[in-house]
């Protein structure tokens, strides 16, 4: 007993400091791939970011997504910056799956921290992750992360390949290193040599690779900060980009799918007999749920549309499930019961704020409510997938090519590497496409096309019928004044389903975690200088399938906390922008895009009456998420009819240094467009287990003729670049919101926003 116990607990000891060891440790590198990167012709890899063919020009690679955000032309000016290569020979080509490409920023900014927390537990734990993830975590695009998170890896790509190509003619030429220099492609000496990227990549290639590189100074780029068009425009243009949906292989033929019309249901026994006569009908075949989706009935046919005839005629009965008896009205009775019964979990506490608020000369409280939405994205869910001679091959727009990898492997019972994905361009996402249930169920659907590859297309109704929607949520708040009218308390629970233990337990099959910071984000996260506050978040268990969406928790808690920041200045009797200002005197960031903001609107000059006669008024919000600071004025006039009409938007955008102007102004004008239709137009409404919306008829997108004037404007700056593409949303809705009681007095404090 003694040995053994002896032997346990030096092994203990060991192990401890093993994992002492190993947590003092540097993070992987993330600049060589485990394999070499495929090369055609006379390309040669000089790392796992980039390649240089013969004729000078350069591949960079790209482990993120291309969903319309511009991410290619942005981390390809990264590493083209420090690699001082050409423009104008600049190509990008998706990398392959390896662990240098697995995202690490995303998972960090999902840490419960606030941003403005220094703390040693914050950098302990973020160090941690840091080491983890770059092993353990997967590739991902999501979270406005990318910029973030390769903004260092391929910059120093870049510059590693530089030092090589440098290295190699200064061989070549019998000269030292540091007498060379590069410009557009070359590299040159003061004595006259001169030589392409091109010439040089076979030598560079065989160079070591240098052990650390001195990375530009801001003053000297020639790229980053200017506003370069898009890398992928003129495909797009003429038509020679490839969206999931434009897979062709040879000998292609086509699935479509019915799914059980109550969430979560499945097949309890079908007809297929009507189908099988029409033409092009090749087989049907029931589906189990796939990755949290619904079950339903497949039919394979010689091309879409008759796949879709066919489908639309075969008889189902159906197995409703869980949700057969939910409404929209019940989930709200059941988010509304969870805040009268629990205090939920405080992601934020300072001071005693119960105390505060008893002692408070005055209170005020507002309950606020947001519905389910759906993610809408144009391009249909679709994917095709070839199984043939004990390996699959996967062409799919997604947000999660390794996990896909993964999903399929598991369906079709092969090894991960027997899977090939091939990531195409993605025609919107939003979140959608970090789902694997449409990937998974393609491949099970593959699995009866007898060799053939077969894309499976959604119908726009399955699409709006079986999402994975932005959870409706609830949420209350109060807040107390002194009798000198200063704000001495605020409080705020809200109560909803938790996306990221639903989504852990549909990618990897783990049990669900209690906890989920993306359920209080943009609530507990904010700058504001409170002087006591409880900031909590109660998480419910219901049956309907939700998931990540443009901005996530941000979306909802935004329009909670500053629609009632604008409750407290009007009760203060303070202008709502003076009011902010007073609760961000340690936020100098802040403050200057809000004083920004009311610059450029013109905020306290009279508005001038719209077009066709009637008042207008102003309204502000200011937020923050993914690293950055945005802030931004709504000028709303009221037609006859009481439909809200946004004439006007000034967005100011702190997002750290940045990279392309035109492409943070895009996003911005994307974000506040989809922040719009989603705040006056759109809701999922559920009636007995069954989404109502099924087409963007019943969810429609701010067109044209409705859309507002956007002004952008980017504040200067050498932070470290943060998010930007989900940016534009979160304030959109509560600035109209403001507006809107500025100018009618009344508060809306539901989505969408509607007026009595």
């Amino acid at each position: 007993m003694l040995k053994r116990r002896t032997f346990l607990l030096g092994g203990a000891g060991a192990l401890g400091a093993l994992l002492v060891g190993w947590s003092v440790l540097p993070p992987g590198q993330r600049l060589t791939s485990s394999t070499p990167l495929p090369a055609e012709g006379n390309q040669a890899a000089l790392n796992g970011w980039v390649k240089i063919a013969a004729d000078n020009s350069v591949t960079i690679m790209m482990c993120k997504a291309e969903m319309g955000q511009g991410i290619h032309t942005g981390l390809a000016m990264l590493l083209a910056e420090e690699l001082d290569a050409d423009w104008s020979q600049v190509r990008v080509e998706n990398s392959p799956i390896d662990k240098i490409y697995n995202s690490v920023q995303s998972i960090i900014d999902d840490l419960p921290f606030r941003p403005d927390d220094d703390s040693t537990v914050k950098r302990a734990m973020v160090w941690m992750t840091r080491k983890l993830v770059r092993d353990a975590g997967t590739m991902m695009t999501g979270g406005s992360s990318s910029m973030n998170d390769l903004w260092t890896p391929m910059r120093e790509a870049g510059a590693s390949a530089r030092a090589m190509l440098i290295g190699a003619a200064a061989a070549q030429w019998n000269v030292p290193p540091g007498e060379c220099r590069t410009e557009s492609g070359y590299v040159l000496h003061a004595s006259g040599h001169k030589a392409s990227f091109g010439e040089l990549s076979a030598m560079a290639a065989q160079q070591p690779l240098p052990r650390k590189v001195a990375l530009k100074d801001p003053a000297d780029f020639k790229l980053i900060g200017k506003p370069m068009r898009r890398i992928e425009a003129a495909s797009k243009i003429n038509g020679t980009a490839r969206f999931g949906i434009d897979a062709l292989p040879d000998g292609l033929i086509y699935a479509s799918v019915v799914m059980c019309p109550t969430l979560g249901g499945m097949v309890a026994h079908f007809d297929a007999s009507p189908a099988k006569n029409m033409p092009g009908f090749i087989k049907a075949f029931a589906l189990a749920p796939y990755a949290g989706g619904s079950g339903g009935v497949a039919v394979i046919a010689d091309n879409a549309f008759r796949a879709m005839n066919a489908v639309s005629a075969v008889n189902v009965v159906w197995h409703a499930g869980p949700a057969a008896n939910l409404s929209s009205a019940s989930v709200d009775t059941q988010l509304a019961q969870a805040l009268d019964d629990s205090d939920g979990h405080a992601y934020y506490h300072r001071g005693d704020v119960d105390a505060a608020l008893s002692r408070a000369a005055r209170t005020v409280t507002a309950e606020y409510h947001a519905p389910y939405l759906a993610h809408g994205a144009v391009e249909p869910v679709n994917c095709t997938v070839q199984v043939a001679d004990g390996a699959a091959t996967v062409w799919v727009s997604t947000q999660m090519p390794a996990l896909a990898r993964q999903h399929v492997a598991k369906v079709l019972g092969l090894d991960a590497d027997k899977v090939d994905v091939q990531t195409q361009l993605l025609g919107g996402a939003f979140g959608r496409r970090l789902e694997l249930d449409f990937i998974a169920q393609a491949a099970a659907i593959a699995r009866e096309g007898g060799g053939r590859p077969v894309q499976t297309i959604w119908s726009r109704a399955e699409d709006f019928t079986h999402d994975f929607y932005r959870p409706a949520c609830v949420s209350r708040l109060k807040a107390g004044f002194d009798k000198d009218g200063k704000l001495v308390a605020w409080h705020a629970t809200s109560a909803s389903q938790a996306i990221v233990p639903e989504s852990l337990a549909r990618y990897y099959g783990v049990p669900r975690v209690p906890l989920d910071k993306t359920t209080c984000e943009g609530a507990f996260d904010q700058p504001y200088e409170w002087p006591t506050a409880r900031v909590a978040h109660k998480i419910v268990e219901l049956p309907v399938p939700v998931g990540f969406w443009r901005s996530v928790g941000h979306s909802h808690q935004a329009f909670f906390t500053e629609g009632f920041t604008d409750e407290l200045a009007v009760a203060a009797g303070q202008d709502p922008i003076a009011f902010r200002a007073s609760l961000l005197a340690q936020h100098p960031r802040h403050l200057a895009v809000l004083k920004r903001v009311a610059a450029l609107s013109d905020w306290g000059h009279p508005l001038t009456h719209a077009a066709d006669g009637t008042r207008r008024a102003r309204g502000v919000a200011l937020h923050e998420a993914f690293g950055s600071v945005v802030a931004q004025v709504a000028e709303v006039s009221v037609g006859p009819n009481k439909q809200i009409r946004v004439h006007r938007v000034v967005c100011v955008i702190d997002c750290g240094l940045p990279v392309n102007p035109n492409l943070i102004r895009q996003q911005m004008e994307s974000g506040i467009v989809f922040g719009l239709s989603t705040a006056l137009q759109d809701e999922i409404i559920i009636d007995g287990g069954q989404v109502k919306q099924k087409n963007f008829v019943d969810f429609p997108v701010v067109r044209m003729n409705d859309c507002p004037v956007i002004e952008t404007d980017i504040m200067p700056s050498q932070m470290h670049p943060q998010g930007v593409g989900e940016l534009g949303v979160p304030p959109i809705a509560p600035a109209v919101a403001n507006a809107v009681f500025a100018l009618t007095g009344q508060r809306l404090r539901a989505l969408p926003l509607r007026l009595a």
